[in-house]
């Protein structure tokens, strides 16, 4: 089994910001043990130093020595990439473990709530997935499909249309991202675009919740499951790398919460 904990918008130092459920997905992601832990952007609220300083500081408690880290549209106000790279290195990121390569690129562009991949980085995309793997992963902060239930769709990726025929070219088999803070799949041709919600922010839609994804590779097999700190799972979509015959499951536990209500 190879494992995938991808955490995303966790908007560190704003008043929206839930301590509590980021220590708590923290904590949970060190018991599953997982290969690598993605982190998908908006580490920030700002862009400041401080905040910055503090994301740090709780992502220094991540037991997994293969973590990639990118920058979201709210990391990069403020001239806040500076500091990204100062306490996290490189925007852009190569990395293989075992079978698995995960590429992630920075989306964002500075003060601006829509995203950008730029042609070019099409040619480096495609690069970086030639070698031979059973799994490739692409990571941005910005979605690459509209989000339902997120209203009028104003800050997916410019070139998304550039980006999608690119990764099916690199024959690119998952996509992670996050951005919009409501966790969705989509399955486009021979893709699956995953999108995570927000893992430590009360700044939600409609019944939404704090939550994480995890993604299990077994063989051809991969299960994401949607993890709410302090409060289970539920599996968002199972699909096969081979037949891409796939299974997508309705949100149970934000169906009980609207129906309680």
């Amino acid at each position: 089994m190879f494992r995938i904990a991808q955490l995303s918008d966790l908007h560190c130092g704003h008043q929206f910001f839930l301590p509590q459920h980021l220590e708590r997905a923290i904590a949970e992601t060190n018991e599953l043990e997982p290969d690598v832990v993605v982190i998908s952007g908006d580490l920030t609220s700002n862009g400041f130093k401080d905040e910055y300083v503090l994301a740090r500081e709780y992502l220094n408690r991540i037991e997994c020595e293969s973590m990639v880290v990118i920058p979201g549209n709210h990391d990069s106000r403020n001239v806040g990439y500076v500091h990204f790279e100062d306490l996290f290195g490189e925007r852009n990121s190569v990395l293989r473990v075992g079978s698995t390569t995960i590429v992630a690129v920075d989306s964002s562009e500075p003060d601006l709530d829509n995203g950008q991949i730029g042609r070019g980085r099409y040619r480096l995309i495609e690069a970086a997935f030639e070698e031979e793997a059973n799994l490739r992963v692409f990571v941005c902060h910005h979605h690459l499909l509209p989000v339902p239930g997120t209203g009028r769709e104003r800050n997916i990726v410019n070139d998304a249309g550039d980006t999608l025929e690119t990764l099916q070219r690199a024959q690119v088999d998952l996509v992670l991202s996050g951005h919009k803070h409501v966790p969705y799949a989509w399955r486009l041709e021979d893709l699956f675009v995953v999108n995570a919600g927000t893992v430590s922010s009360s700044r939600l839609r409609g019944n939404g919740r704090p939550c994480y994804n995890v993604v299990e590779v077994d063989g051809t097999h991969v299960d994401v499951w949607r993890r709410y700190p302090f409060h289970g799972q539920e599996k968002i979509i199972q699909f096969s790398t081979e037949t891409l015959a796939f299974e997508k499951y309705t949100a149970r536990i934000e169906n009980e919460v609207t129906t309680r209500s």
